[in-house]
């Protein structure tokens, strides 16, 4: 009898060998559900607001004042052929802008009929966060921006999760003028 192996017996061998060398595959950890948004800064709290409710995030455009408006309602500016009202956010809620203009970006809000940029301090893109770290109670908050707070996450900071279609849909928000 010859002791040559056939090309299967071959694999066969081939196969056994690399199983026995083989590193073991990695524990499987638990999935954990995050939640996600688009994290921001407005004076000294960080905000997030849900993904859904953000349409996209723009620099300062240029945009044309309006007469007989509010304070807090910067103007008109044209984006890609769209006209959209420019507001700060800050000033809607009493306090003032970063004088960094450099680090202010506009969240564009698209709901219902209501097409808005809130001018905020800064944006921190998209933040996630575990689920089971939600919680309702929030610390404590001036009555004009509560209505809009959601929830807070809790990292290094609280997030306080911010709602621009609550915003939106808000009386006084829409009653801009003068």
């Amino acid at each position: 009898m010859s002791d040559t192996q056939t090309p299967f017996q071959i694999l066969l061998e081939i196969d056994q060998r690399c199983r026995a060398l083989a590193a073991g595959l990695p524990s499987q950890q638990a999935a954990v559900q995050t939640w996600s948004g688009i994290g921001f800064r407005m004076g000294d709290r960080y905000l997030v607001a849900p993904m859904g409710e953000v349409g996209e995030v723009l620099h300062e455009p240029r945009y044309t004042l309006l007469p007989g408006v509010k304070g807090w309602v910067k103007g008109v500016a044209n984006v890609r052929g769209r006209l959209l009202p420019v507001m700060d956010l800050c000033g809607f809620f009493g306090s003032e802008l970063s004088p960094l203009r450099k680090q202010r970006r506009v969240l564009v809000v698209d709901h219902r009929e209501i097409f808005a940029g809130l001018i905020v301090d800064e944006v921190y893109g998209m933040q996630h966060f575990p689920v089971d770290g939600f919680s309702e109670q929030l610390p404590p908050l001036e009555a004009s921006i509560q209505r809009f707070i959601h929830g807070v996450f809790q990292r290094e900071r609280p997030w306080l999760v911010f709602s621009p279609h609550a915003l939106a849909q808000d009386q006084a928000f829409l009653d801009v003028a003068v």
